[in-house]
């Protein structure tokens, strides 16, 4: 048997190396949370994008990417496969296609670090963390974005958590980043500035803390809420003949809870509010509105067919003249919106309610002295988007996330979510309540720990005392101001030194 050659047997070991090691990536996240593994698997990819031509660079980090978001996110096969109707080929087909295309961000990111090496380590290591930082927000902002699993939230445990509420989760990729490029070159630099590098970053957030400075926000009180979690499975959801069975154990719910907040999980009533019989809806509201202080946030959607569908949150109290309304605004594409030409795809899904409206409603919710900040599903990923909801007078004490992850099957998705509300609540010292159909239904407070929760794939209620917070954290009030310009500027900056080292060498 003939030997490969070695620089063919290299390419192919590095190929494997840098798909498993993305795959392992998964590894430092919920549900195994051993976020200490991103560094040294950070640092394997940074030593060979140091020392490859930037094709092979882009290749090392592609390979790296599909590694890390194929292993990352199979569980959308489920959704389409099982509840979409979707051959499984086809499926399987979209999810790896989905993660190829989203790593090409990583792909030129690394292509540009192997173009713009020097020989200066400090510059070196910016260099990488800069495109990585630039990778990660071209992820999360293009195309509607889709930041899922973004390298930061690793750190909602570990030294790194005390940078949340300073320069929030995309950041905190990047200082991981750099120290693992440091790490990666510590076997041929030792000098002071490296191993700076390598520990300032897990260093620094202990600082403030030493200082005593380590919260920016107060209590504003403690509620009592009941978190519903129904377990309807996804394929009973919008059965007709499991609808009236479903809708009075959601009002016997509702009738049982007994917080001064009730939520439900995101569109618990499978059909509009408006096509609901008036009769069962004044029975579904009626323990809230004939109670005093107290209300409810229930999900359903609003709208017509020729506005368009509306997934929403609507609240209750008693003796108001009007309900209130908060609408999903940052939609799932292919799940709630249709993407320019691929309406054949979305089709293929057979999806109810697959094109729907976006929202408008920004304001909190108000009830027993907390403002409550509806988010439903997915939105909880974007912080920049209603950073603005903790400024000012009438500043939300809490946010509720209403979510339905039943599409996604039993493993990994629920523990994933729930560490995005975890980061969520670090960045703005808020706590978050989540209420979900089959998990994870809980609590977290403003220093982002799980207070309460309920098992998974369960029928019940969580009642749980939350306490409210007011204040502005330092990433609340920049990011609130000027979104996430100020972080692409950052990534220019720590990648201009070595572009600047690479053209003086030419």
């Amino acid at each position: 048997m003939t030997a490969l050659p070695a620089s063919r047997a290299a390419f192919w070991g590095g190929t494997a190396a840098m798909l498993c090691a993305g795959a392992a990536h998964n590894l430092a996240f919920a549900p195994w949370g051993w976020w200490a593994l991103q560094w040294p698997l950070l640092a394997l990819l940074a030593s060979l994008v140091f020392s490859a031509t930037p094709k092979r660079a882009a290749w090392w980090g592609w390979c790296f990417g599909v590694g890390w978001l194929s292993a990352g996110l199979w569980w959308l096969h489920i959704s389409m496969h099982e509840f979409g109707g979707m051959p499984s080929a086809l499926s399987v087909a979209a999810v790896l296609l989905l993660a190829a295309s989203l790593s090409l961000y990583l792909a030129l990111a690394m292509a540009a670090v192997a173009r713009w090496r020097s020989s200066s380590p400090v510059a070196d290591a910016l260099l990488f963390a800069g495109a990585w930082l630039a990778a990660e927000l071209a992820r999360a902002q293009w195309f509607t974005g889709f930041p899922w699993i973004a390298s930061g939230y690793v750190h909602t445990d570990g030294p790194l958590a005390g940078w949340a509420p300073w320069v929030g989760v995309y950041a905190m990729g990047a200082l991981a980043a750099l120290s693992a490029a440091c790490l990666a070159q510590l076997r041929h630099h030792r000098t002071a500035w490296v191993l700076l590098g390598l520990l300032g970053p897990l260093l620094w957030p202990w600082l403030p803390r030493w200082a005593g400075v380590s919260e920016f926000t107060t209590s504003s009180g403690v509620m009592s809420v009941s978190l519903l979690q129904p377990n309807v499975p996804q394929n009973l959801k919008f059965d007709p003949a499991r609808l009236m069975e479903n809708l009075q154990a959601l009002s016997d719910q509702v009738r049982a809870a007994k917080g001064q907040l009730v939520v439900t999980p995101e569109s618990v009533l499978p059909v509009a509010r408006d096509q609901l019989d008036p009769s069962y809806w004044a029975e579904l509201t009626a323990p809230i509105r004939h109670s005093e202080g107290r209300g409810a946030l229930l999900g359903t959607f609003l709208g017509s067919d020729e506005q368009g569908w509306v997934n929403s949150m609507v609240g209750i109290t008693p003796g108001s003249a009007e309900d209130y309304a908060y609408g999903k605004r940052h939609l799932l594409p292919f799940g709630e919106f249709v993407p320019l030409g691929f309406r054949w795809f979305v089709d293929l899904m057979r999806i109810p309610l697959g094109d729907q409206a976006s929202g408008q409603q920004e304001e909190a919710f108000a009830i027993a002295g907390q403002r409550v900040r509806p988010l439903i599903c997915y939105e909880d990923l974007f912080g920049e988007d209603f950073a603005a909801s903790v400024l000012g007078p009438d500043a939300a004490t809490m946010f509720a996330n209403a979510t339905n992850l039943a599409w996604f099957g039993r493993h990994m998705v629920q523990e994933q979510h729930q560490q995005f509300s975890r980061m969520r609540a670090l960045e703005f010292q808020r706590p978050f309540i989540r209420a979900t159909n089959t998990g994870a239904t809980g609590v977290i407070n403003h220093r982002g720990q799980v207070t309460a929760s309920l098992p998974a794939w369960t029928t019940g209620i969580l009642e749980a005392q939350v306490e409210g917070r007011l204040g502005e954290t330092p990433y609340a009030r920049w990011v609130a101001h000027a979104g996430l310009w100020p972080l692409w500027v950052l990534a220019l900056l720590c990648m201009l030194p070595a572009w600047r080292r690479s053209r003086q060498a030419r």
